[in-house]
């Protein structure tokens, strides 16, 4: 089974004044099949968790363990990260131009399988995974997110989910920027890729409307660069009653 395993986590970000510590000792497991979402109020560390899991270089992990499948993750360069099985699927999708989606998602393709997939089978399957996104045709030939909307540039996020079939996705903030259809469409494509059961997920989100259409197993509240708290979905009920204030003036004050 793919499991993630966080231990006491440090890691501090390069800004213009210098290093800046973000995250404080984060500590979480995450199993093949279970779904834990990761909520809590800007600036508290959630997506420098993720990027510091991803590898960029801005992040530095300053102590602390993160292994996947018993690999120490922190040890990898960012490909043999994605290689390893992890992927991010990001809270601002960058644009990348000159590079059509169908070439970039073929290439990305081959480099997590190690040898690149047969055009005809590849074609049918990106074509069916489309589809099921509701994403246009002619998107396949258009510049990797250029000119994409909020919502198109987060249902392709989702279709590099379906066709890369990761160990670990870590889902930054993917519901931010979606009206109520492209919500519904992109929570029905990572219900998708869950309902396998070879997925271990990490829904990093500020509100509980995704988790309407994405169950979670667990729920871990995150605030001053840590997990202060955890429990089942009911914790996100309680968290949309009650707001953050709460747990942020109790991790300041630790």
């Amino acid at each position: 089974m793919a499991t993630l395993v966080i231990d006491h986590l440090h890691c501090q970000v390069l800004t213009d004044h210098g290093p800046r510590e973000i995250l404080r000792g984060v500590d979480l497991t995450v199993r093949q099949g279970e779904t834990h979402a990761l909520m809590g109020p800007n600036g508290s560390g959630k997506t420098t968790l993720a990027y510091a899991l991803a590898g960029h270089p801005k992040y530095q992990v300053t102590s602390g363990t993160a292994f996947l499948d018993g690999e120490d993750l922190l040890a990898m360069k960012v490909d043999e990260r994605a290689r390893a099985g992890l992927f991010l699927a990001m809270q601002y999708p960058v644009e990348v131009p000159g590079v059509s989606m169908s070439n970039f998602l073929r290439s990305a393709a081959t480099a997590v399988r190690g040898e690149a997939p047969r055009l005809r089978t590849w074609l049918k399957e990106a074509q069916a995974a489309m589809e099921r996104l509701q994403i246009d045709p002619s998107f396949a030939e258009r510049n990797v997110n250029e000119g994409f909307s909020g919502g198109e540039k987060k249902r392709h996020e989702i279709l590099q989910l379906e066709l890369l079939k990761p160990k670990i996705a870590i889902l930054d903030e993917t519901d931010s920027g979606l009206d109520i259809d492209a919500l519904r469409v992109v929570s029905e494509g990572v219900n998708r890729v869950r309902a396998t059961g070879a997925v271990a997920t990490l829904l990093i989100t500020h509100y509980t409307r995704i988790l309407r259409y994405v169950h979670p197993d667990h729920v871990h509240v995150f605030a001053d660069g840590r997990i202060v708290d955890s429990g089942g979905p009911e914790l996100a009920e309680r968290l949309e009653e009650e707001g953050y204030e709460a747990y942020v003036k109790s991790a300041a004050s630790q």
